[in-house]
């Protein structure tokens, strides 16, 4: 029972739940290899960190002996699954779908072994599903159980459309448990009707259902809303050292150890000592540290964790500026450029009113020196150095 408890303790990390428990450890003893599914549908190329702890999950489970099959849905992305939005999602074209998936695999095998997981599509199986079979399949759920899921549920109640295809989501996801004969699936909280209707569908197919490992959402930068592209608020897996490494170092030190928890391979018994070493005067940012080379070096390599580093204290500590940033050149009809413009055309803010805000916050240099002034305007034939927060440098010419 000794190695069934160690091997709980690493699949347990950081889960918010496991339904149902005692099926696990009933799976566990059969010392067999489990399969082990997580679906991902290609909504968009990049994946964030939040992505990862899922995939994290994948990895310790492979580490264990387990077969890992990363699902790609590609018919369920051309659905669109609705899940935690109140509107429908617009569905994706095929060629979309298509090149999203390429760009995931070449993301998460910076995590999963290559040689060790099993990639499938669920288009090879929904896409010999005829009407009549979809049909069948769509008999084993009724609409009141369908409205039960939250979103459907405010949707239906407020007054706002459910289109019949978005019911297909749930029973297709829960069907590809069915199609792999899992034994594991892995999912979000947003996911938990999903992840369920899996094992209801293996029941009605005469299989042992699945037990399901509900992870948690991780927040992104703010500590407060989950990671988003969307609320700019996220670390990409493809972001540079040197963006990772300053967005790693922004984040509080309470976020940090959850980030530990749910990002790191690190033993707990060695994150918990950290806790220890900060309650005892250690700096959190040495800790931190830790933790944004850990990361880069799985998704660059050691070499650039460690030039990360040195640069972010160049940077920070010493007042340096990069020597790598990027350069713009700028024309103006009238001899000047508002300074709004310039960091937002440097791509600096996503708008002027954006990069207005970041003025008056106090966030805005100009070869080191703070703008106060959100009309100031800067002149014709001048190359200067511009800086919106820590870790936004461009060189800016006006000609």
């Amino acid at each position: 029972m000794g190695k069934i408890e160690d091997a709980l303790e690493i699949i347990k990390r950081g889960t918010d739940e496991i339904l149902l428990e005692e099926g696990l450890i009933e799976k566990l003893k059969t010392n067999k290899p489990l399969i082990v599914k997580a679906g991902f549908d290609p909504t968009a190329p990049d994946l964030h960190l939040g992505h990862t702890v899922l995939i994290n999950k994948l990895r310790q489970f492979q580490d264990l002996g387990h077969n890992i099959h990363f699902l790609i849905g590609d018919f369920t992305g051309m659905i669109g699954d609705p899940t935690g939005k109140n509107v429908t999602r617009q569905p994706l074209t095929e060629e979309q779908v298509l090149e999203n998936a390429k760009t995931y695999k070449e993301q998460v095998f910076k995590i999963l072994d290559e040689d060790k997981t099993t990639v499938v599509f669920n288009s090879q199986w929904m896409g010999k599903m005829d009407a009549a079979e979809l049909i069948k399949l769509a008999s084993n759920q009724t609409v009141a159980r369908m409205l039960e899921r939250d979103d459907f549920n405010k949707r239906y109640s407020s007054g706002q459309p459910i289109a019949i295809h978005e019911f297909l989501y749930p029973l297709i996801q829960g069907y590809d448990s069915v199609a792999l004969k899992a034994d594991i699936e892995l999912g979000g909280t947003d996911q938990k009707f999903n992840l369920l209707m899996g094992r209801e569908l293996q029941k009605s197919h005469g299989q042992t259902p699945q037990v399901v490992l509900i992870m948690p959402i991780l927040e992104g930068l703010d500590g407060v809303q989950k990671m988003s592209k969307s609320l700019n608020n996220y670390i990409a897996v493809s972001d540079s050292p040197d963006d990772m490494f300053g967005k790693i170092m922004s984040i509080s030190d309470e976020l940090m150890c959850r980030y530990f928890e749910l990002l790191s391979f690190r033993p707990m018994t060695e994150i918990n000592q950290f806790k220890i070493d900060i309650d005892n005067g250690t700096n959190p940012r040495d800790i931190k540290f830790i933790l944004a080379k850990e990361i880069i070096t799985r998704f660059h390599d050691e070499a650039a964790a460690e030039k990360s580093q040195q640069n972010f204290i160049d940077r920070f500590k010493k007042g340096k500026i990069p020597d790598d940033i990027e350069e713009f050149e700028m024309r103006s009809t009238d001899g000047s450029l508002a300074i709004a413009y310039i960091i937002k055309d440097a791509g600096m803010t996503t708008s002027t009113g954006e990069a207005i805000r970041m003025i008056k916050q106090g966030a805005v240099k100009i070869d080191a020196e703070k703008v106060i002034d959100t009309k100031l305007s800067v002149e014709n034939n001048t190359t200067k150095v511009y800086q919106v927060g820590k870790r936004k440098f461009a060189k800016v010419t006006i000609i």
